[in-house]
């Protein structure tokens, strides 16, 4: 069930065009450089492939970074919405009213996705994170308490998708 909800949470951002991501990337993230990347896959389907960008290729969560998906699957904005608001109550987060303003946020933002389709997120600290469909901005959430949590699906330790986080942070 864990690895279903994260599936539906990082369709949310593919990238096969890998040119708009950058150009999106680059602009935001200082020095932006691959720190690492790894396609996540459940049964025999590869459902997307996850990209983290940061400053020369060393991920600080302090600092902006960047974490772009190419879809190889359709999925519905809204399910990818859910999927997040749940994985971020298991890494323990239980505001409830924030959860649910963060939830109607993403519900607004995140588009439907069909194979091909790149979306991309940034994270500038202290401020907002930025949703990108290819090269367009679809959104933004503010506060570094959205930023850590949604992030975390894919970067904390207590993601759901333990190597497809070692592949991203590098780490095999």
């Amino acid at each position: 069930m864990r690895r279903k909800i994260l599936i539906f949470l990082s369709l949310f951002f593919i990238q096969t065009n890998s040119v708009f991501a950058n150009e999106k990337i680059l602009a935001a993230v200082p020095d932006a450089a691959i720190v690492g990347s790894g396609v996540l896959s459940y049964a025999f389907w590869d459902i997307y492939q996850a990209t983290l960008y940061a400053p020369q290729g060393h991920w600080n969560s302090a600092q902006p970074f960047s974490l772009s998906i190419t879809y190889y699957r359709a999925i519905k904005g809204t399910d990818i919405a859910d999927r997040s608001v749940q994985e971020m109550r298991k890494q323990g987060f239980l505001d409830e009213v924030k959860l649910a303003a963060w939830h109607a946020q993403m519900k607004s933002i995140f588009p439907n996705v069909n194979h091909g389709t790149v979306l991309s997120a940034v994270f500038m600290p202290e401020k907002h994170t930025i949703f990108y469909k290819g090269t367009d901005t679809i959104g933004s959430i503010k506060g570094d308490d959205f930023g850590q949590l949604f992030f975390g699906i894919w970067l904390d330790p207590k993601t759901s998708e333990p190597k497809l986080r070692r592949e991203l942070l590098g780490l095999q």
